[in-house]
């Protein structure tokens, strides 16, 4: 079984700046993508950004060039660094282990930006 956490999130200001961060433990073993993905309020779960062991990248592009993924493969652990956060960035944010053909979810996250 494959724990994920994440952590991070808050109330911040539209313009400011947020970093998650997300650890997996457990039976994990590379190579594996994570990805972080967002639900806003009463809408459906949708991908913010992903990346693989080595390294590539995909983003949405509703947040292209203000928000970075980045993971540290030693830890277990991805990053999201979200800046310029508009008031449509506000959602539940929830961390994925992609193992395989498993698939494992955290608890998510609020982040939530006011105007």
């Amino acid at each position: 079984q494959v724990q994920v956490v994440e952590s991070g999130g808050g109330l911040v200001q539209a313009g400011g700046s947020l970093r998650l961060s997300c650890a997996a433990s457990g039976r994990i073993r590379s190579p594996y993508a994570m990805g972080w993905y967002r639900q806003p309020p009463g809408k459906q779960r949708e991908l913010v950004a992903a990346i693989t062991t080595g390294g590539t990248t995909n983003y949405a592009a509703s947040v292209k060039g203000r928000f970075t993924i980045s993971r540290d493969n030693a830890k277990n652990t991805v990053y999201l660094q979200m800046n310029s956060l508009k008031p449509e960035d506000t959602a539940v944010y929830y961390c994925n282990v992609l193992l395989g053909l498993n698939s494992y979810w955290g608890q998510g996250t609020q982040v939530t930006v006011s105007s």
